[in-house]
């Protein structure tokens, strides 16, 4: 299959290209760099010289307190971009795959999200995805929106390294307790789309188009998801000193956006409809720190 993927110098995007190509896939992948998917006349223009058979966005704006500050940014890339994504790929006829996110919903619920709860973003980062979200849904049928929370993974900035990093200058450190979701590692973000690509109902006339949470389990705070990343770093001997964690409440750290207290995902629907089970994120944090020592 010809794939398009945009943002493919991210978390999600080199994993995505990796693992489309080890699947023998025709990758045709655009950094932001080389694609500026705001820009539609350059969206157009680089899909008609392509002509894929799908487009795979995994670019966004996901600076989530400095959204706050760039406001005209986030909605350029996370709104408009989506828009002229959907755009194009109604103009050629082929399936839009899109990459959201949980904090499109205020987190208040107690039990994991469904789909078909409300949304309601309590910043300008989680309010551009949305808005992105609900003009694909306006344009082009043939899309799939894939929600995700607490990603990490070997590029970018992530939860992860800033534990191995804050390692290596001080001894103690304080978490939050009181934030609950399930940290899902970019590779499973990608296994799970081009699963979905590779499913025998995709782009067919029974194909369940719409939006579906990707599941990750278990669910944590972000304390004991810190615990989970200092035990199996000590194990591979990448730190060699015990670290002191101390769990705090969310009113001691912060921010200029306030966090979903609650960013667990239900991912019974994708289930259902493309027969994609939750993951364990244990696993890919063990994968992930042992590329760390090998890199």
């Amino acid at each position: 299959m010809k794939i398009l993927i945009t943002g493919a110098r991210g978390q999600v995007g080199t994993e995505l290209v990796n693992e489309a190509i080890n699947r023998c896939h025709q990758v045709h992948a655009y950094g932001s760099n080389e694609l500026d998917i705001s820009n539609l006349e350059q969206v157009n223009e680089v899909a008609l010289q392509v002509k894929p058979d799908v487009i795979i966005n995994a670019a966004a704006y996901t600076a989530v307190d400095k959204a706050e500050t760039e406001k005209k940014r986030a909605y350029s890339v996370n709104s408009q971009g989506s828009k002229n994504l959907a755009t194009v790929c109604k103009k050629l006829d082929i399936p839009l795959l899109h990459i959201s996110t949980d904090y499109v919903y205020d987190g208040d619920k107690q039990s994991p999200y469904v789909e078909t709860d409300q949304p309601n973003p309590m910043g300008v980062y989680g309010a551009s995805k949305l808005e992105g979200d609900q003009r694909i849904e306006q344009i082009w049928p043939k899309h799939i929106i894939l929600r995700v929370s607490w990603v990490f993974g070997e590029q970018g900035n992530n939860f992860v390294k800033t534990m191995l990093r804050l390692a290596e200058q001080r001894d103690e450190l304080s978490i939050v307790d009181d934030q609950f979701g399930a940290p899902t590692s970019a590779r499973a973000i990608s296994l799970c789309l081009l699963n979905i690509l590779e499913n025998q109902q995709f782009n067919q006339s029974n194909c369940p188009w719409g939006t579906c949470n990707f599941q990750s389990d278990p669910g944590v705070s972000w304390y004991e998801f810190a615990q989970e990343i200092f035990h199996q770093a000590d194990d591979l001997g990448i730190i060699n000193k015990p670290m002191k964690l101390t769990p705090i409440p969310s009113s001691e750290f912060p921010t200029p956006v306030k966090r979903p207290a609650n960013s667990k995902l239900d991912g019974k629907k994708l289930e259902q409809q493309f027969g994609l089970t939750p993951v364990d994120w244990r696993i890919d944090l063990s994968v992930m720190l042992k590329n760390t020592i090998h890199s």
